[in-house]
């Protein structure tokens, strides 16, 4: 499920900026971006982010901001002392005109400067965790808000599925007597009605009829529905479990289009259809 947290941690000489967003997946896929001086505590980083954070395509970053007049680096002035040195007495014996530009040249070297590493300390580190921590419960709200949403979307289209079941049982008796009115129009059409075995013709009607009922679905696919939302409400994560009980109702709808053999019916179970697999896709965010 996706997500955003950001929080920022004061430092006696700098500012520390921590981002974390994350993406849907059924995996915990953690990428990081870190400072050099940080680089030491990524496995604690990391561990904590697990420990918060079940699965997901997760990233995180820290950004430091020094403060005013505080720099990493200093000049490596032996060096440059050199340099230019060097660089002036191979400017007279070529001829060249010394001009300012040969200092700022020098100075673009990549020794020119020297980058102090400082190890961050226990109050610093301890800072930069608490603030990392911040960063994850905002992320947490985040995501807690978003399921709610796309639970009680989940929740509607459901009990929508179970509304067009319902419609579904005044049609039945129609439907019934519709297939004898069919089997009747098809025995005078062939003028076999005067030389038909009447109770014959009924045995023959009630089997059909019982191998087109659905009785047995329509409970089925309401029994998997409350199980659905029974399970949707659990304080537990299951999104997996989730998808394979909407594969279940699934299955019962389709039997119950190809069993219907009625105008009306196949209709209420176009929206049935058409629910459901709203459903799965928002499933597709909390596996």
């Amino acid at each position: 499920m996706t997500g955003f947290g950001r929080t920022e941690v004061t430092l006696p000489d700098k500012k520390v900026t921590v981002e974390i967003k994350s993406l849907n997946s059924k995996n915990s896929d953690i990428y990081l971006k870190l400072p050099m001086i940080y680089r030491e505590k990524e496995a604690g980083i990391r561990k904590l982010i697990s420990e918060k954070l079940e699965r997901g395509k997760i990233e995180c970053s820290l950004y430091v901001e020094l403060n005013e007049g505080i720099s990493s680096s200093t000049l490596n002035e032996e060096l440059i002392k050199d340099f230019y040195t060097r660089l002036k007495s191979i400017s007279g014996e070529l001829g060249i005109k010394e001009d300012e530009p040969l200092l700022s040249a020098i100075l673009r070297l990549p020794e020119a400067l020297k980058t102090t590493k400082t190890e961050p300390g226990e109050e610093e580190w301890a800072g930069i965790i608490s603030g990392l921590e911040e960063a994850l419960e905002e992320l947490d709200r985040f995501r807690i808000q978003e399921g709610q949403a796309m639970k009680e979307d989940i929740e509607k289209r459901t009990s929508l599925i179970l509304k067009s079941l319902e419609k579904v049982e005044p049609f039945e008796k129609q439907r019934i007597q519709k297939l004898r009115d069919k089997f009747n129009q098809g025995l005078n059409e062939l003028k076999l009605s005067e030389d038909c075995d009447k109770n014959r013709f009924e045995q023959e009607i009630i089997y059909y009829i019982e191998k087109m009922d659905f009785t047995e679905e329509k409970i089925r696919l309401k029994n998997h529905c409350l199980f659905f939302t029974e399970t949707m409400n659990q304080p537990v994560s299951n999104g997996k479990k989730l998808v394979f009980i909407s594969q279940e109702m699934g299955r019962e709808i389709n039997t119950l289009g190809s069993k219907a053999m009625d105008a009306d019916i196949q209709k209420l179970v176009v929206e049935m259809k058409d629910e459901l697999e709203k459903i799965k896709e928002l499933l597709l965010n909390v596996l």
